[in-house]
This record gives structure tokens, C-alpha cells and sequence, in this order.
């Protein structure tokens, strides 16, 4: 070890936090520092026992190329120096913990994580002294940094050190010498109806802009003036002070369709929220009051991130209320046993010429679970079809210029429309 120790204090002045670091790995229950400063106690004593025993000033000026003093430069890193190392940032740690409290304070938070974004210099220095010494117990410098700055902050503002899921994460940046925070999101789990037929689930971009703003938008960058995404929104941010929300929910329903029944589960995601906690019953009869009758949200409770993945993966069967006209009449009889020949069939649809433009071109199998005629009438006939997730039901109906076998359509021998639907179920 005093081999590597001397390697070491030969490349220049080394503070005790860095001499102490690349020993990291050789015993526990002690700091880098008071691990560095034993060492560099140990290589002074070792160059007393040089000088006494053998009169080598050589060997004893070996020891460190910054003093002949051996035991002065290895006690005190030479007065008035830097550590070549870590640039005396370990000299600085609580300007970053103050730094770090500062940025913080703003932002509701029990727990929290630092991380530290190197600069190329401290890269290199910790390369350098990673290959001239040979040292295999070396632990990283920027954990050192986060572990020691981590302990400042907790003292100073009461929070604890999480590692696996903190509510922030604070960066060091040491090149720009500034501190960044990374807010972990909070998730509120639901369910939506959407009561008319003019607004898409999400945000949905201008398609002649883009985004950006034209024209055709009216400047607004939207292909729609608003979804039940950003209907729920603005009350999340105001009750979280956050940035933004993330709308995820469990499947979609066309623009001109309705979520009725016990509605469709949904997650928002506030982005950046400066408070954690809030009155979600509030937050609901808002955005209840504020929708106009146009979405109604039930059920809002705190959930985990994971519920995201939950709800984006999860096969949930579907119940659809749907209105069709036929381009010919269709008596009882044949239609009743038409729909029969359908329930309990797997259904396989090629991807739709409507979404074509934006899902892969497959054939997808799906089932039809039941389906009856609810109403008849010389215009048009209600049917209720109970099926897979996944399934198309348009065009189970249409047939979608044989896109989708079998299909009513095709069964019937006669064109049928769907003109109005409903979901009314999503059973999760």
C-alpha cells in the first residue's frame, strides 16, 4: 500500500480526501479524509525511518517531488497548494451544499439524491492517477462527491438520502459550477367521460404545422382546440405547481366517439411539481366544474409510476354501444342470426386504411365476446358488441374493403355503416 502511496504523492500535492480515495476499498468505518490523512502519517513515518536508519536523502526526497521536507509536504499537501486531484474542491463542499439548498428550497420533498456531471479536466486528473499509481481500491471521485455533499444537505435542511427513488435529484455540474434538479413526477390515477364527440383524448398537434403555429391552426399549433388531456390539466398544474402534465391512458377512443359507463382509466403525470401533495377531491370537482359538462373525471388517487406501464400494456375487454345504418334493408331475422355467426369468432383485421398512416401494417386476431341487436328501426339498428381489446370495431361492422374477416358487411352481403358509437365499458 505504501508502495502505491508514494506512486501517488510523486505526481504532485494530493489532498487527504484524494490520497484517502484511492484506498477506498481497503477498510470500513472511515472517511476518505481521515483514511488519507493516516496514510500520508504512514509515508512521513516510513520517510523518518529512511532518513534516521539509512541517511538516503534521495529516497526520503522521493517521497514527494513538492518539498524536501518530506514529512511537511505529506502533513500539510504543501502550503498554499491545490490538490492536483479534485482542484480543492473537497475545500468547497459547502458552498455546493449551499448551493444545492438554495435551488431546493422552493420544492416540497422528503428525500433526494445527488449526482455529479464531471468536468474534463477531473476526468483526466482521476485517469492520470488511476494509471500512475497502479491502485486497484479506488473508489470514484464523483461518488465521494455526492456521498460527502449528500451528508451537508441532509444536515441542512432535514431531508434524508434515497437511492433508489428520491423525489429529487440534484446535480452538480463542477464545469459550469451551477446545480440542476431532476423532480421526479407525480402520478394521479382515474377515470374520464368524455361526453361529446368533438375532442381527441390527447394534445394533437396542427398537421400542416406542426406544432409551430399557422394559419390553418389559427396560430394555436393545435389540430384541435382542446382534449381531455388538456381539460384535466391546468387545475393538476395550479393544485402541483407543476411545469406540465403527461396524459397516459388505458387505450383511446376515436375523436367522434364517447367514453360513457364507469369510464376509461387514465394517469396524469404533473411534470416538475414544486408541491407533492394536494386535495385531489378538489382537484376533481375543478376540473369537473371547469370541462363544462364536456369530460366528468372520478376516483382521482395518488398512484405509482409503475401504473403507467400497468395501464399502457394491459389487455382490457371493451363494451361498445354502436349505431348502423345498412345501405339496404336488413330483416330481424337475418340480421339477429348474422350477429350470432360473429360472437365468439376470432377476428382478424389488417390495420385499418384510417390508421394506416400512423400504425404498422399487421393482421391482428381479436374476439368477439358477444354481441345483440338492442333496436331496429326502418333507419337504422343499435347494437352492443362486448369484444378483445384491440379490436377495431368500425370496420368489424364495415369490413373495411375486406380488410376485416369476417366481418357484419361481409356476412350481411349488404354495406353497413357505423354512423355513431359508444364506449361504455373498459373492463381493467
Amino acid at each position: 500500500m505504501l508502495d502505491i502511496a508514494k506512486k501517488i504523492v510523486r505526481e504532485g500535492p494530493i489532498c487527504d480526501h484524494c490520497m484517502g480515495r484511492q484506498f477506498a476499498k481497503l477498510s470500513t468505518g472511515l472517511t476518505n479524509d481521515k483514511r488519507g490523512s493516516a496514510i500520508k502519517l504512514a509515508l512521513a513515518m516510513e520517510g523518518d525511518r529512511i532518513n534516521k536508519d539509512e541517511g538516503d536523502k534521495e529516497i526520503l526526497e522521493d517521497l514527494s517531488p513538492s518539498s524536501v521536507n518530506a514529512r511537511k509536504s505529506l502533513r500539510l499537501k504543501g502550503e498554499g497548494e491545490k490538490c492536483w486531484v479534485c482542484l480543492g474542491l473537497f475545500e468547497k463542499l459547502d458552498t455546493w451544499a449551499e448551493r444545492a439548498e438554495t435551488a431546493l428550497k422552493d420544492y416540497e420533498h422528503s428525500t433526494f439524491l445527488v449526482g455529479t456531471k464531471m468536468s474534463g479536466l477531473l476526468s483526466e486528473n482521476e485517469e492520470i492517477i488511476w494509471t500512475e499509481s497502479g491502485t486497484t481500491y479506488a473508489e470514484q471521485f464523483k461518488s465521494e462527491m455526492n456521498r460527502e455533499v449528500g451528508k451537508l444537505i441532509a444536515e441542512r435542511t432535514g431531508k434524508e438520502v434515497e437511492l433508489e427513488n428520491p423525489d429529487i435529484l440534484v446535480t452538480l455540474d463542477l464545469a459550469e459550477e451551477t446545480v440542476h434538479l431532476q423532480v421526479r413526477s407525480i402520478y394521479i390515477l382515474g377515470r374520464y367521460r368524455k361526453m361529446v364527440r368533438t375532442i381527441p383524448q390527447t394534445r394533437w398537434p396542427c398537421r400542416t404545422c406542426r406544432g409551430r403555429g399557422c394559419e390553418t391552426c389559427n396560430f394555436t399549433g393545435k389540430q384541435y382546440p382542446e382534449s381531455v388531456d388538456e381539460l384535466i390539466k391546468d387545475p393538476v398544474v395550479e393544485a402541483l405547481k407543476s411545469k406540465d402534465t403527461k396524459f397516459h391512458g388505458a387505450g383511446r377512443e376515436d375523436i367522434d366517439a364517447r367514453m360513457l359507463g364507469s369510464g376509461r382509466p387514465f394517469v396524469v403525470e404533473a411534470v416538475e411539481p414544486m408541491l407533492r401533495t394536494c386535495d385531489l377531491a378538489k382537484v376533481e370537482k375543478e376540473i369537473n366544474e371547469r370541462a363544462g359538462g364536456k369530460i366528468e373525471v372520478e376516483g382521482l388517487t395518488f398512484t405509482p409510476k409503475a401504473t403507467v406501464e400497468t395501464l399502457k400494456t394491459v389487455k382490457a375487454d371493451k363494451v361498445y354501444k354502436l349505431k348502423v345504418t345498412f345501405k339496404e334493408q336488413i330483416p330481424e331475422d337475418k340480421l339477429r342470426s348474422t350477429i350470432n355467426e360473429l360472437i365468439g369468432v376470432q377476428i382478424q383485421q389488417r390495420t385499418p386504411q384510417r390508421v394506416s398512416h400512423r400504425r404498422a401494417d399487421l393482421v391482428r386476431k381479436r374476439t368477439v365476446h358477444d354481441m345483440k341487436l338492442n333496436e331496429l328501426t326502418d333507419d337504422y339498428a343499435m347494437l352492443e358488441v362486448h369484444c378483445e381489446g384491440g379490436l377495431y370495431v368500425k370496420e368489424l361492422i364495415s369490413s373495411d374493403e375486406g380488410r376485416t374477416i369476417p366481418s357484419l358487411t361481409g356476412l350481411l352481403g349488404s354495406q353497413a355503416f357505423v354512423t355513431e358509437l359508444d364506449v361504455v365499458g373498459v373492463d381493467i
